[in-house]
């Protein structure tokens, strides 16, 4: 099955609009670091029944379409390989940019049950520079190609009564080097599912626990998560979905808000090679997973726009590279199952961000 990429990225606008067009508040719903929609409640109504979600009084609203742009620059890279053909080599990386495309619209918004669909488009891009010549043929690879991710979602919300909730995440990315204007489906298809179980305590407290399958740290495999939201006083509270993310949350004022904490996040592309050393490798599955600790400040613009900023430092834990057929179960692969072991150094990493959310007044009770 192959699919033409080329007027997807303006799937996101459309989501947008049908967003707008709807003219509701999505509930909060929490799942991995690719995925935030968040958003602070109305005030309870007299009467009415409230049915539990996983949003705390503080949080930010409900983002609809994000635009996004990355930057680490200047870091080391060490790479080896357990084949003499491909070789060892040590280098720098002299940036590393990605740029982000985010859309997420309601289908279904009643009080007892939530869809919402969402869709990304991402490419990241590397520029290397040799200590000494040679170059690295994994390098050149890397270099002369957008590593790109297209993705679409299906998030599930269901309220079981006022205190009980679930989620249901289901995600399929297509994840590689390609640049045609068709994909090979089979060729790039990674699938991602996660599931929640959640308690409502209050308006300012809410917790759950879970499990994800997906690629979290690089590797397929299954995870497992704990929701915790909490909104301690007008000013201060936290936001987590552990051992993914968490964030303490400071609201300066209703415009304006701050974060501090720290993601773990992972990928896997798969990419095409040549002259590599070995005639008979034609494709490597590059597998990467980092921790990351940083600083956020989101400000409103202007009604239904805002603005994101954000600088931290990334520690990478794995950048690794692999055949495709090597061992993909839910244990971890044996180390000389790495064809290329890549370490980095850690870097400054700097993050701004345009985002829209629905207008105030969609918002009204």
């Amino acid at each position: 099955m192959k699919i033409n990429i080329k007027w997807l990225p303006l799937l996101g606008l459309f989501l947008y609009s049908t967003l707008l067009r709807a003219q509701v508040q999505p509930d909060s719903i929490p799942s991995s670091p690719a995925m935030n929609t968040t958003q602070q409640p109305t005030a309870p109504v007299a009467d009415k029944k409230e049915f539990a979600n996983p949003s705390v009084i503080g949080m930010g609203k409900g983002k609809g379409l994000i635009i996004n742009y990355e930057r680490q620059p200047d870091f080391g890279i060490t790479s080896t390989s357990p084949r003499t053909e491909i070789g060892n080599k040590q280098g720098e990386v002299r940036r590393n940019n990605k740029f982000d495309l985010k859309a997420y619209a309601p289908l279904v918004n009643n009080p007892h049950f939530k869809m919402v669909a969402g869709f990304n488009y991402s490419f990241e891009e590397f520029n290397f520079e040799y200590l000494l010549p040679p170059e690295y043929q994994f390098y050149s690879n890397i270099e002369d190609k957008n590593l790109r991710s297209i993705s679409g979602q299906l998030v599930l919300l269901r309220p079981i009564n006022e205190k009980n909730f679930y989620i249901f995440r289901a995600k399929g990315e297509l994840n590689g080097d390609y640049n045609t204007k068709e994909v090979a489906v089979p060729d790039y298809l990674k699938t991602t599912v996660e599931f929640l179980y959640g308690w409502k305590i209050s308006s300012s407290y809410s917790y759950g626990f879970g499990a994800q399958l997906g690629y979290a740290l690089g590797r397929r495999r299954i995870y497992p998560a704990f929701l915790f939201n909490r909104t301690f006083n007008p000013k201060w509270g936290i936001e987590a979905i552990l051992p993914a993310n968490a964030d303490l949350r400071y609201n300066a004022s209703e415009r304006s808000l701050w974060f501090a904490g720290f993601s773990v996040d992972g990928g896997s592309y798969n990419i095409n090679v040549k002259n590599i050393g070995i005639p008979a490798l034609e494709t490597l599955e590059l597998r990467r997973s980092e921790i990351r600790g940083r600083v956020r400040w989101e400000r409103e613009i202007y009604d239904f726009l805002w603005l994101g900023v954000e600088a931290g430092y990334r520690e990478n834990l794995s950048f690794k590279a692999y055949e495709n057929n090597a061992n993909d179960g839910f244990f971890f692969a044996k180390k000389e199952d790495a064809v290329i072991e890549n370490k980095l150094k850690g870097a400054a990493l700097f993050n701004v961000e345009l985002f829209l959310v629905p207008p105030r007044r969609f918002l009204k009770p």
